[in-house]
């Protein structure tokens, strides 16, 4: 299902991130990056939670509002019952709404948002997605202190928190339209080859995209996919040239821009929810509100699996959503 977009803008974003996307090549896009992945806080659950606040902080203080200036605050994330985000939410006077789509959190907060303004439904929506290293290791994986061995096809989940504000009111970067994916299964069980998982994913909404607006991938100046890794691109451009007939131009993947997977010790490169959004609203609205890019087509990809599921090797299904940036 693809909505189309008349009224609806992004007015402001901030991101906050941890160390290693701090010592990556994005760096200079963040608004403000920690030493350590602590926060200043106890634990790496609480960590998350106050990434989710700082950013928060940020925006608000880049655009001259109040939290009581928001109307709805929409917010997922990577642990269970979505606690990083229903914890940030305590701070927040603005209605809430939880939502989990795995690493295609972002997007899918996006799309809700914008149906909501476009609605006249709110005026103000406040859009964040965080995801934690460590946490998330411990919840999916193994806890990082065990130090277990993993393969070259994993990923490294990204640290931080990255939110955007919605509105009707007129700015550099409009939300043109979005397309909700459905679940695919490629009959994968391996939770160290995320990549192989949501490729699939990846290729059937970026093809519903295309077949719903009658555009080819011509249209856009860049697409970009959320956390496939240097393995999941290459398998996605094969897997759209067999499937779909269709060769990607323009593209690249924002689990390999946001680290130098040469240099650092993230494996295939980055994964988690805050994955997409913080190379989209650091790097890529940058570029876009210098003229270097006008349109993008921007596909967060997410692995739907529990630990308990994967533990009783049942095959990982995932889901993409895709959200059409447009420079004015």
């Amino acid at each position: 299902m693809t909505f189309k977009y008349n009224n609806v803008y992004i007015n402001e974003t901030a991101t906050v991130t941890g160390p290693y996307e701090g010592k990556g090549p994005l760096s200079k896009y963040f608004d403000h990056s920690y030493e350590d992945l602590y926060f200043d806080c106890k634990t790496w659950e609480q960590a998350e939670s106050k990434s989710i606040s700082d950013a928060t902080d940020i925006l608000l203080n880049k655009i001259g509002m109040t939290r009581f200036d928001i109307d709805v605050f929409i917010a997922g994330d990577l642990l269970n019952q979505i606690t990083a985000s229903s914890y940030a939410g305590t701070n927040m006077p603005a209605s809430y709404i939880g939502i989990y789509a795995a690493c295609a959190t972002s997007t899918l907060g996006l799309t809700v948002g914008a149906n909501m303004i476009e609605s006249n439904q709110a005026n103000k929506v406040l859009c964040a997605t965080s995801s934690h290293n460590n946490g998330a290791e411990k919840q999916f994986r193994y806890p990082v202190e065990y130090g277990g061995p993993k393969p070259k096809t994993t990923t490294f989940t990204s640290t931080g928190s990255a939110v955007a504000l919605l509105s009707n009111k007129k700015s550099d970067i409009k939300i043109e339209s979005a397309t909700l994916g459905t679940v695919t299964d490629s009959m994968i069980n391996d939770v160290f080859n995320m990549g192989a998982v949501m490729a699939p994913a990846a290729a059937d909404t970026i093809n519903k995209h295309l077949t719903d607006t009658g555009r080819t991938v011509d249209y856009y100046d860049l697409i970009l996919t959320g956390d496939l890794g240097i393995y999941g691109k290459e398998i996605l451009k094969e897997y759209m040239n067999l499937e779909y007939g269709i060769t990607l131009k323009n593209y690249d993947d924002t689990g390999v821009m946001l680290y130098n997977v040469n240099k650092q010790p993230v494996y295939a490169g980055a994964s988690g929810p805050v994955c997409a959004p913080l190379v989209t609203y650091g790097y890529i609205l940058d570029q876009m509100k210098k003229g270097k890019l006008k349109r993008v087509l921007l596909v967060a990809t997410g692995a739907l699996m529990s630990q308990s599921l994967a533990n009783q090797k049942l095959t990982i299904p995932a889901v993409a959503h895709a959200v059409s940036l447009e420079a004015i």
